[in-house]
């Protein structure tokens, strides 16, 4: 069992825990992930790993409440206990020797680009950070970023805080003027395809963190199979960090839309926007 020692809610749908499990907080790094059970007959879903203190011996965890699980998980509260917290699993992102690098997220891709732009900050690395959202209200780890980055640019859909626009808008100027040896994104799937094709255009290497429909987190179920540079890798255990110029996104988006109609329609409607967004740069 392990003790949730602190619960904090980020926006209206996203909530923040620590969690108790100091063999995990030992070995986590960024880029890494947990797999967890709220109770006994509960599903297992996997979590990336937020942050970690290994003093503490507490990792922490950032979710969206969107299904049954999360809305279980969400009811917990500080002193409460979690039934199984498995971890970390996947590899680590590979940081040593990046001397300048853009970090770029949107959503809750936030929580997992986080501790990428911390890591990077403590190897002495010059950290430009985008962070984008649909609008002010659903901005999340804003001072975290801050403290970490040596530039922070807040984008939203609707421009009612920061600038308005997408993330690829404030990259490419980035682009135009800054010189880097990796960009590292981090979000929804549409938003990454459309990072990937702008990075490929500059040249510059990019980094993506795949998330997967996932069950077991050892390779053996197959839920998570991506296709890389023609080849079917695993997430869980191939990952989730990949190349992002050799990402099979549109099948990878085509398989996750499946599963619910709504994520369909809002696929579209991002792909909509991200395409006039690149005609108007």
């Amino acid at each position: 069992m392990y003790k949730i020692t602190k619960k904090e809610r980020l926006n209206e749908s996203v909530t923040l825990m620590d969690v108790y499990a100091p063999h995990v907080a030992r070995k986590a790094e960024p880029g890494q992930f947990i797999i967890l059970r709220v109770d006994e007959e509960g599903e297992r879903i996997p979590l990336t790993v937020a942050d970690y203190s290994r003093e503490q011996g507490t990792v922490r965890i950032i979710f969206q409440v969107v299904g049954a699980t999360t809305k279980q998980l969400d009811m917990l509260n500080e002193g409460d206990f979690i039934h199984d917290f498995v971890g970390p699993l996947g590899k680590p992102s590979e940081l040593d020797g990046l001397k300048r690098v853009a970090v770029v997220s949107g959503g809750v891709g936030g929580a997992i680009a986080f501790p990428v732009a911390k890591k990077l900050h403590e190897l002495g690395a010059v950290v430009h950070s985008i962070i984008g959202f649909r609008s002010k209200d659903l901005v999340i780890l804003e001072n975290e970023f801050r403290e970490v980055s040596d530039k922070l640019i807040i984008m939203t859909d609707d421009g009612s805080y920061g600038e308005k626009g997408l993330v690829t808008d404030a990259l490419r100027k980035l682009l135009e003027t800054e010189k880097y040896d990796e960009v590292i994104t981090i979000g929804p799937l549409i938003m990454m395809k459309f990072v990937c094709r702008l990075t490929k255009e500059f040249g510059i290497k990019t980094t993506v963190s795949m998330n997967p429909i996932m069950i077991d987190g050892t390779g053996m179920c197959g839920c998570c199979r991506v296709t890389v540079g023609g080849e079917t890798k695993f997430a869980c255990v191939d990952g989730p960090d990949f190349d992002g110029h050799l990402i099979d996104f549109d099948e990878a988006i085509a398989r996750t839309s499946i599963y619910r109609e709504e994520e369909r329609k809002a696929y579209d409607d991002a792909c909509n926007l991200f395409k006039k967004g690149a005609q108007n740069g």
